[in-house]
């Protein structure tokens, strides 16, 4: 490590977060580092003339746009990336870059994250039905389930392409075996995978992850989940919320109602003015996750959503325009 790296004053680890003191703490010494660190953040702090001595609350730290990493590279200075993720997209369209330089810290999140909710995955065969990831390449989602699969030391993990009639073959099998089992999938493929075949599962979680990437007509999530437990017999659809600027996800055990793990949080603005928070209604969906590190832990996502009282939260849509409303400080 450089003398100039010596010098930085990198943030605890997000593991060690356990209370809302601790949360409160290690966000302001992020925030700190990435402010010193990442230029881009910088810039846009810099535009808004926010500067780490006027931050006292959680509530004064701004959230850079996420569009910003799809025009920079967002990552701490004096830090080599390690490994590069990238968004989906049609041909085309620009996506999003995460050059994450700790792949470490991403392996711990996901892994901590999972146990938080569902406990170690040697606890599950894990079957993931990702065609449209495991297609582009370099996708966080991909990275993260492979290790799941491989954490699950299951002989019948793994993963589908277009192969619905195996998979719909091992899950007879599983479900025979009353072997506790979780298929994830994408919205789209799921959707493919019932109207090949209903299924009455007993012994399988169903949890989708993402919408349907072109390949069918959007739902609503009620509308979606109430379509996938018909097909697959079962009582609730679980869902994973991230995306590939994040190291971390938040899940949704049933109902559409996301927790996060400890050193995640979610609030939301106001859809007309990007640097105003709201509670308890409507607005654009930011996420403070302090997993990132090295590249920025608060993000201004495209999202709409709503955040309960005890911290829980909605994803209600997007917004309907590309850009995000209310903020003229996007092109740096």
């Amino acid at each position: 490590m450089t003398s100039n790296l010596m010098r930085l004053n990198i943030p605890k680890d997000f593991t060690t977060i356990r209370t809302a003191a601790n949360f409160h703490s290690v966000a302001l010494e992020t925030f700190r580092f990435q402010y010193e660190t990442v230029s881009a953040y910088r810039k846009f702090c810099d535009l808004l003339q926010v500067a780490p001595d006027t931050i006292q609350q959680l509530e004064d730290i701004p959230f850079l746009p996420i569009q910003f990493f799809k025009s920079k590279k967002i990552i701490a200075q004096s830090f080599e990336s390690e490994k590069l993720f990238k968004s989906s997209g049609t041909t085309g369209v620009v996506t999003s870059k995460h050059h994450v330089a700790r792949l470490e810290n991403y392996r711990k999140s996901f892994r901590k994250g999972f146990e938080f909710f569902y406990g170690s995955p040697s606890e599950y065969t894990i079957l993931a039905l990702l065609p449209s990831y495991l297609s582009q390449g370099n996708s966080s989602l991909v990275y993260m389930v492979d290790r799941l699969i491989k954490d699950s030391y299951s002989e019948h993990s793994g993963f589908y392409l277009d192969n619905l009639t195996e998979l719909c073959e091992k899950l007879d099998l599983l479900e025979a075996q009353q072997q506790k089992t979780i298929l994830l999938g994408v919205s789209y493929a799921l959707l493919d995978l019932i109207e090949k075949r209903q299924f009455s599962l007993k012994h399988t979680l169903v949890m989708e992850t993402g919408g349907m990437k072109g390949r069918r007509k959007e739902l609503i999530k009620p509308e979606l989940h109430e379509i996938l437990k018909q097909g697959f017999g079962v009582s609730k659809i679980h869902s994973e919320y991230g995306m590939t600027e994040l190291l971390s996800q938040a899940y949704s055990t049933g109902n559409g109602i996301y927790r996060c793990p400890p050193w995640m949080k979610i609030n939301t603005r106001d859809t007309e003015d990007a640097l105003t928070l709201i509670t308890q209604k409507t607005g654009g969906i930011n996420v403070i996750d302090l997993a990132n590190t090295y590249s920025c832990s608060f993000i201004a996502t495209q999202d709409l959503g709503k955040v309960h009282p005890d911290g829980s939260f909605e994803v209600m849509g997007r917004f309907d325009n590309s850009d995000i409303r209310g903020c003229n400080l996007m092109v740096l």
